[in-house]
């Protein structure tokens, strides 16, 4: 088989293998923007981590000079991250954020409560001391 058989089969395989990447670095961008807009660091992180995996399968498309998964990949994630951060600005804005932190932290109710000390020592009170040795 020749160089260019060779080259031909192995695009075959690894633009499909692109364009699945590209579409998995798609869902990881709106994971991630999903993530920002409920205000989930821990989720965005880990959406954008498996976006880098997957940005990197869309960068086998390259070996047949097909760079739209790779464009794709990365238009998906900035596009999606701007989206999320005006969303979640958009929100905290409006005062849907203070409302929703105000629902799930309920305060406590008043209580008072008295404490006497009772001791039965009629002994002064003395300073503390220090042992050296």
């Amino acid at each position: 088989m020749t160089t260019l058989g060779v080259a031909r089969d192995l695009a075959a395989i690894l633009v499909p293998i692109g364009y699945v990447g590209a579409a998995l670095a798609a869902v990881c961008a709106i994971v991630a923007a999903i993530a920002i807009i409920r205000g989930a660091g821990g989720l965005a992180g880990g959406a954008v981590g498996l976006w880098i995996v997957c940005a990197l399968m869309s960068f086998t498309a390259s070996f047949a000079n097909q760079w739209l998964p790779l464009i794709a990949a990365g238009a998906s994630l900035v596009g999606m991250l701007v989206i999320g951060g005006i969303v979640r600005a958009m929100l905290t804005a409006g005062g849907f954020e203070s409302r929703r932190r105000a629902a799930r932290v309920k305060p406590a109710p008043a209580t008072t409560t008295t404490a006497t000390l009772m001791t039965g020592s009629t002994a002064t009170p003395t300073a503390p001391v220090a042992v050296v040795s």
